[in-house]
């Protein structure tokens, strides 16, 4: 790759970086060329690459964003180019900032809707990083709330950080940007986040996700520069986040992971400008579940277990039994027999104290029986312990409705694996045969993922009789 000529100058700062990480020029060199491949690049970086950087020669492109970056998960905290002496360039991580005020959360987050609106198929090509769960999640737990997030009229206001907010022309029915906002329009965001989530409830999150990020970009982007008082503010903001997690749950179904991440990181920001920390919590609990499926056990425990620090002991006895549980999914993925079990019984012991009529928040009045059997499923079968996984997922099929289309058919898929692992072949083949038809009629890439996994644990079987016809109809059904 083409060097800019060098500079006189050695880069004291990277130096200095370099041997903080206790990182070789070679070992360095390395990891920029492993997270260049994160994003598609062929990189071919090696010593005298870093030796020539030292010397002071800029290197071009996003490569000092990549390299702020293999510093920031070495070192664990946020380091941008400018911090290793290197010129500054578009972040190759943009969306996982955490921001420092509500008014630079609310450039991030709309940029990001704004780019997902026209652009979604670049944007669902990003990667998922584990590194950029760390910094967000712990500013969350140990950061300051924000003392005012009140938005009265102002002059122009110059972007924080040198962020460019760019102006878009707007339809005659669409609001001003300084217009004051009003419970109605408060109202209005909670109502089409009741929409969005009934619909992911019954079809997946793909069919209306691209519906929810326009819609966050024409209506809500508005609201959040308009002209709104204290109590106001926080109620939007409050709404702001809850349509965000579901920008990102529903760009997880499609896996879109690193978009997703990105979205929950924000969300995750926009709740603590609401002061609402319960809600925070619950997005760490989102987070962690896509670390769980991506295969991220530790991250996903740590996730887990700074949102019951956060949430605190007086959170509602169902939200509590929520935290635990999914904490104990990552200990399954982890194969940490104890611990997964420890989790799992205080997630029981909790949900047995909820009582009728306690406030609980709308966001965990889903996690009942029905619930906790499926979690419990999905970590009995992660620990190879088949006969409780059947159980539950069994019971959970049970106890949900219909209606519950896609849980129904994880759960289905939960317990497929569940009959295989107890060498029930036909019946296992018939169960998966049964999620894979219904996952034919959902957008949900989850869906389809969670078949073919199934199916790959088909492979020791694959000449009986049950598999071929299983792969048949998985074939017509699916493609």
């Amino acid at each position: 790759m083409t060097e800019r000529p060098a500079q006189r100058t050695p880069n004291r700062q990277l130096a200095a970086l370099i041997a903080e990480a206790g990182f070789s020029n070679a070992g360095l060199a390395r990891r920029v060329d492993q997270l260049g491949l994160e994003h598609g690049l062929d990189l071919r970086y090696d010593k005298t690459s870093v030796t020539r950087w030292l010397r002071g020669q800029q290197p071009r492109g996003t490569t000092p964003a990549l390299i702020a970056e293999v510093f920031t998960r070495r070192l664990g905290r946020r380091l941008t180019a400018q911090d290793l002496g290197l010129d500054a360039c578009a972040p190759v991580y943009a969306g996982l900032e955490f921001a420092g005020s509500p008014e630079e959360a609310v450039d991030i987050v709309s940029g990001l809707w704004r780019k997902d609106s026209g652009s979604h198929a670049e944007l669902r090509k990003i990667a998922f990083t584990p590194a950029g769960l760390v910094v967000p999640s712990r500013d969350w737990l140990i950061g300051k709330p924000d003392e005012r997030v009140a938005r009265g009229e102002q002059p122009p206001r110059v972007p924080a950080q040198g962020r460019a907010v760019v102006p878009r022309q707007r339809s005659q029915t669409e609001r001003a940007p300084d217009q004051r906002v009003t419970g109605g329009d408060i109202a209005a965001l909670r109502s089409v986040g009741e929409l969005f989530r009934s619909l992911d409830d019954k079809y997946g999150g793909g069919p209306a996700r691209q519906a929810l990020v326009r819609y966050l970009e024409h209506e809500c982007e508005p609201m959040l520069r308009g002209t709104y008082g204290e109590q106001t503010g926080r109620r939007l903001f409050a709404a702001a986040a809850d349509l965000t997690r579901l920008a990102g749950w529903t760009s997880y179904d499609i896996a879109a992971h690193g978009l997703a991440q990105r979205y929950f990181v924000q969300a995750l920001r926009l709740s603590q400008a609401a002061g609402d920390r319960a809600y925070g919590a619950y997005v760490l609990i989102t987070m962690s579940r896509q670390a769980v499926y991506l295969g991220h056990g530790r991250e996903a425990v740590q996730l887990a277990r700074v949102a019951q620090q956060g949430a605190g002991s007086h959170a509602p006895p169902t939200v509590q039994a929520l935290l635990h549980a999914v904490e104990a999914r990552g200990h399954g993925v982890l194969g940490e027999v104890r611990a997964c079990t420890a989790s799992l019984v205080r997630a029981e012991r909790a949900l047995e104290t909820a009582k009728q009529g306690d406030e609980v928040p709308y966001w965990a009045r889903f996690f009942d029986e029905a619930q906790l059997a499926d979690e419990c499923g999905h970590c009995h079968r992660d620990l190879q312990q088949y006969r409780a996984a059947a159980q539950h997922a069994e019971r959970a099929l049970q106890l949900r409705p219909a209606a519950q289309a896609p849980s129904r058919l994880f759960c289905r898929v939960d317990l497929a694996c569940a009959r295989l692992g107890l060498g029930e072949l036909d019946q296992a083949c018939r169960l998966a045969a049964e999620a894979a038809g219904q996952a034919a009629e959902m957008r949900s890439v989850r869906a389809v993922e969670y078949v073919r996994d199934f199916e790959r644990r088909l492979e020791p079987y694959k000449d009986a009789a049950a598999v071929r016809t299983y792969r048949d109809k998985v074939a017509a059904a699916l493609g």
